[in-house]
């Protein structure tokens, strides 16, 4: 077994002893024991009472946090026409038709958000085995398939994260960076919890929130009183 460092140590026995925590004590716990020498990101990972096997169980979804993500989003659009000099006009990054099909199934992916027009759909859905697995595939139920194409552009850079239910019902997001203040970070978790607590599905039965824990990059998770993250 690798021997940990000094640091790692420290930050592990500082965590020891404490769990389910208020969203304040956690996000301060974290805060004043990351050592990392980068701006981490905080991770949020809810683990929920479904089966994403069953489609009324999938939870996914959308939420704009309120303080964005401090992370700067690289987005692909596939659109035409007018719709193609708007998504230019609104910042996409990269877009396309054909071209940027051709380039997804040839293995360039470096875009984080995809957002398609209805009628490029046909196109878009032959990427499905490889933008599906990455959680890239645009869908009208997260407003990535529209004809409002500047605001989908503008949504996806100013701090929107979706989210959706992997194996084992566990729900994953970065919801800040470990330079935010304490507050904004706070406001940030309650947001997402409350738009996948919002999501909850017809199919799910009893507890549906069952853990929730925080952490950053590199540094070890802390689990949070799940009624105290979350408010109506």
């Amino acid at each position: 077994m690798a021997k940990l460092g000094k640091r790692t140590r420290a930050a592990r026995e500082a965590f020891v002893g404490k769990e389910d925590l208020t969203v304040e004590e956690a996000v301060a716990l974290i805060k004043a024991n990351a050592t990392a020498k980068f701006d981490e990101t905080i991770e949020i990972a809810m683990n929920l009472g479904v089966d994403p096997r069953h489609a009324d169980q999938m939870v996914r979804g959308v939420v704009g946090l309120p303080n964005g993500t401090g992370k700067s989003v690289r987005v692909a659009v596939f659109a035409r026409g007018p719709k193609a000099d708007e998504a230019q006009a609104a910042g996409a990054d990269i877009v396309g038709a054909e071209d940027l099909m051709e380039a997804v199934q040839g293995g360039k992916i470096d875009f984080d958000r995809c957002i398609a027009t209805p009628d490029m759909m046909p196109i878009v859905g032959r990427l499905g085995k490889v933008l599906g697995p990455r959680n890239l595939m645009p869908n009208p139920k997260v407003g990535t398939v529209t004809m409002d194409i500047k605001e989908a552009v503008e949504a996806a850079k100013g701090g929107q994260v979706q989210f959706k239910a992997e194996k084992g019902g566990v729900v994953h997001a970065g919801i800040g960076k470990l330079s935010f203040d304490e507050a904004k970070l706070v406001e940030n978790v309650r947001a997402f919890v409350g738009a996948v607590s919002k999501a909850k599905p017809t199919g799910s039965k009893g507890a549906y929130m069952k853990k929730i824990a925080l952490s950053s990059t590199m540094g070890p998770g802390v689990t949070v009183e799940v009624d105290n993250a979350v408010t109506e």
